[in-house]
């Protein structure tokens, strides 16, 4: 018991250095730029379509990781979905408990992976980077539909889809009445000669 309890604190602490040397940490993208090092990720992870989240970033020092502040009016972020389809600017907002920790607030309505533009200043260095989600940085944004208990919500696009098939019914069944009533009409024209 003691040996199998030994193995599985090696294996954690194994696991534990490889999240802290690698660019990704706890569902975050961490990168280099210039200086600095950027963290980014979801406020609230995992995502989950249609509830509150946003951009999570922390920029520190490379060398020391001094936690830089100031940042909320010389940084600029947006979240881009679609291929670049929709893009909506994001206010980033400073966490006055955490220094050099910003967030970026917004609710994702749709299934898949997004893209964080972060560009503007850090000091004198330019910035201009785009962190995607993806397998190998933080998750997209997910479904609701395992969590639902004990009846499953309808998502948007079921409701879309449901009204379009509705609405063609409608107008069908409209043209269908017209042209019986134009037939009938013209029956009745027809017995009067």
């Amino acid at each position: 018991m003691s040996r199998a309890l030994a193995t599985l604190a090696t294996l954690a602490i194994v696991a534990s250095s490889f999240a802290f040397t690698s660019n990704v940490a706890f569902g975050h993208e961490r990168r280099t730029v210039g200086p600095y090092t950027f963290e980014v990720g979801w406020i609230n992870e995992p995502s989950y379509v249609n509830a509150a989240n946003g951009l999570n970033l922390d920029v520190t020092e490379t060398n020391g990781a001094k936690p830089v502040e100031g940042l909320a009016t010389t940084l600029h972020a947006e979240v881009i979905v679609g291929g670049g389809a929709k893009k909506l600017t994001l206010e980033l907002a400073a966490d006055e408990g955490s220094p050099g920790h910003y967030t970026g607030s917004f609710i994702p309505t749709k299934v898949g992976d997004y893209i964080f533009h972060i560009f503007g200043d850090v000091a004198s260095t330019k910035v201009d980077e785009r962190f995607e989600s993806g397998p190998n940085t933080f998750d997209g944004v997910i479904s609701t539909d395992q969590l639902q208990f004990p009846d499953r919500i309808a998502a948007n696009a079921d409701l879309s889809a449901r009204l379009d098939t509705v609405q063609t019914l409608v107008i069908a069944s409209i043209a269908i009445g017209a042209l019986a009533l134009l037939v009938s009409v013209g029956g009745l024209a027809m017995r009067r000669r």
